[in-house]
């Protein structure tokens, strides 16, 4: 179901006229807006984009990837930071695509207790494909939305991350 912003949608106007104190949306409000509709849905259109291409991984799986094709050679511990994971789900997830031939634990040569974790051949011929039906879902997900909306809206959502760090 799309969302309605419009002037029209009494749900929306209700949210705006009845913000707390310091201009904040009700609590939970917008909070549940960021944090889950868009985000599900975004990852959601994207899983069924890389089954309806064939791609047999998960979203989760994905941005593990993701971050190994910005930078090979992470650590499990680097990846748990860089996607926001605790180790457990880590552990799991590199387990997972290491039985799909996407990843290789290596020992690090500083220190034989960390596993670096690096992409193999298959894992590379995936980038562009999933890259360009990320770039499709985001594409989707931001149709009709201005240029400046979206940079504000990556200003505001910068701003709460940090203040929440």
């Amino acid at each position: 179901m799309p969302l309605d912003f419009s002037e029209n949608n009494s749900n929306f106007n209700s949210c705006l006229t009845n913000y707390m104190p310091n201009n904040q949306f009700k609590k939970g409000e917008l909070y549940s807006f960021i944090t889950g509709k868009a985000s599900t849905a975004i990852a959601r259109n994207l899983q069924k984009k890389f089954n309806a291409a064939g791609v047999k991984i998960t979203i989760e799986q994905w941005s593990v990837l993701y971050h190994l094709w910005k930078e090979d050679g992470k650590s499990q511990q680097e990846l748990c930071n860089a996607t926001f994971r605790d180790k457990p789900s880590i552990t799991r997830l590199v387990d997972n695509l290491e039985k799909l031939q996407l990843v290789k634990r290596v020992p690090s040569d500083n220190d034989r207790r960390i596993n670096l974790i690096y992409l193999t051949r298959q894992a590379q011929k995936l980038q562009e494909e999933t890259m360009e039906l990320a770039e499709a879902t985001l594409n989707e997900a931001l149709e009709g939305v201005p240029e400046d909306r979206i940079d504000i809206c990556k200003e505001v959502l910068q701003i709460v991350y940090d203040n929440l760090r």
